[in-house]
């Protein structure tokens, strides 16, 4: 069996595994920023690759942010394919954070306006679902990235994972699902959005690391570069698992 047909695995240690109800359409996971960086170019790639969502009735799932590039995507997706195409999923720690928390948002949530979601203690959350589509407040960030996983494993071929710039919560998120793929819990592309040159320094780090002896020839295209928000949609139709990864059980208790 080749890596691609292989089956993918449960996302070990969540209660989560077979709970999401499948979609027939596409699920791309994002992880980028809360902040918009100093270049207007980031902002606008947030907006390009919520445009390509659109474009190939793709579903976002995402970290459940307002503020930056998390807000812009969302807010864009929204704005195009309606609230049913985006479902954010934050810890209750970071909705003050992430979410640009204020009274306006408790009268939104208090008119029926916010959406009632909620597994676990913390804030309940209150973000217009006509803005930013269903948000889900979870009790911490393992929960949020399984159910993440969970998702896009539910959502139908050329699904995956992607990078937009971020900072380090972005790069642990990516380096995740990356590794997760080359130990085969899922088989979906991982794709990084290398805007203006951003992630050369990663794409240079991964090459380096291959000819240093810690990542194997075979498993280096496990990570895959775009520099359009079209071409984030092209790697992901056409990824090919890496022939290095593992074929290992998850599923054993």
């Amino acid at each position: 069996m080749s890596a691609a047909e292989q089956p993918e695995q449960p996302v070990p240690g969540t209660q989560l595994n077979g709970s999401v109800a499948a979609d027939p359409r596409p699920v791309i996971c994002v992880f980028c920023g809360a902040s918009s960086g100093t270049s207007p170019k980031h902002l606008e790639a947030a907006r390009a690759l919520a445009h390509a969502l659109h474009a190939n009735n793709m579903r976002l799932v995402y970290g459940g942010g307002t503020v930056g590039l998390m807000g812009e995507l969302a807010r864009t997706l929204v704005s195009l394919s309606g609230p049913d195409a985006v479902h954010g999923i934050i810890p209750s720690a970071l909705v003050k954070l992430e979410q640009n928390y204020d009274k306006a948002m408790e009268s939104a949530a208090a008119d029926g306006n916010g959406d009632d979601s909620h597994n676990g203690p913390g804030p309940r959350n209150v973000i217009d679902q006509k803005l930013y589509g269903r948000t889900t407040v979870v009790k911490d960030m393992h929960t949020r990235k399984s159910m993440m996983a969970q998702e896009v494993i539910a959502g139908g071929p050329g699904g995956g994972f992607v990078a937009l710039s971020g900072g380090y919560g972005t790069m642990e998120e990516l380096m995740e699902v990356t590794t997760w793929n080359q130990l085969g819990i899922h088989n979906r592309g991982v794709v990084v959005f290398n805007v203006d040159g951003y992630y050369d320094g990663l794409i240079s780090w991964v090459r380096n690391a291959v000819s240093s002896g810690f990542v194997s020839p075979t498993c280096a295209g496990i990570l895959v570069e775009a520099l359009s928000a079209d071409e984030v949609i092209q790697c992901l139709a056409e990824y090919r698992n890496a022939e290095g990864r593992f074929n290992l059980n998850w599923s054993e208790n």
